[in-house]
């Protein structure tokens, strides 16, 4: 009354299994799979050197000698070694401008110390003292003009050479910190000289 009929009978395991296929045989990577342990030990590094003054040492030489490739770098204008606020083609742009042209800003420091030295000189004359400072706050107004008509021209020139989206920020800011600094004490060194404006 219970039994099972016959088509419900499942067959055995080895009846289904599959003949393998011709032409799959040893298709594979050719060699064994690793043990888990081994492919652990393999990839395992030590957190904490076994020599600590042997590595801080190494390390040392590796600064010193980034450091020795960065600074020939900021010399000659190598771009592979220069700092990556320096590095790439509108940068590189934006350094020969600002060095190709007469700007006030190079002059603003010496003027400066001059007006200084003036105002400390006549510090007894009001009248003097006076105009000196109006003169130091006229020529600090003309050479922040100056600096900003420079950077309206040159983006619009950036953007006509690299594409608008090549303005990325901060880059008035770094053509203006070029601007107001000695042209001895830019870095990288200028590559071109007065006059030498880029294409």
């Amino acid at each position: 009354m219970f039994q099972r009929k016959q088509s419900d009978v499942v067959p055995p395991a080895a009846d289904l299994t599959e003949e393998p296929v011709p032409g799959l045989v040893g298709a594979g990577k050719g060699r064994p799979t690793p043990k888990r342990r081994a492919a652990e030990a393999a990839n395992r590094r030590p957190l904490v050197p076994t020599d600590r003054k042997a590595a801080a040492k190494a390390a040392k030489v590796a600064a010193r000698a980034d450091r020795d490739r960065q600074y020939r770098a900021m010399q000659t204008g190598d771009e592979r070694f220069l700092p990556l606020r320096d590095r790439g083609p509108v940068r590189r742009y934006i350094r020969d401008s600002v060095d190709a042209r007469w700007s006030l800003g190079e002059f603003f420091l010496p003027i400066a110390l001059v007006f200084v030295a003036l105002t400390a000189l006549f510090s007894q004359n009001l009248a003097v003292s006076g105009i000196l400072m109006v003169l130091l706050y006229a020529i600090v107004l003309a050479t922040i003009l100056d600096a900003f008509l420079m950077w309206r021209r040159m983006r619009k020139r950036i953007a006509a050479k690299f594409g608008p989206e090549s303005l990325e920020r901060g880059m008035g800011m770094y053509a203006a910190m070029r601007v107001f600094q000695l042209r001895r004490g830019r870095m990288p060194k200028p590559q071109v000289k007065h006059g030498q404006h880029p294409v």
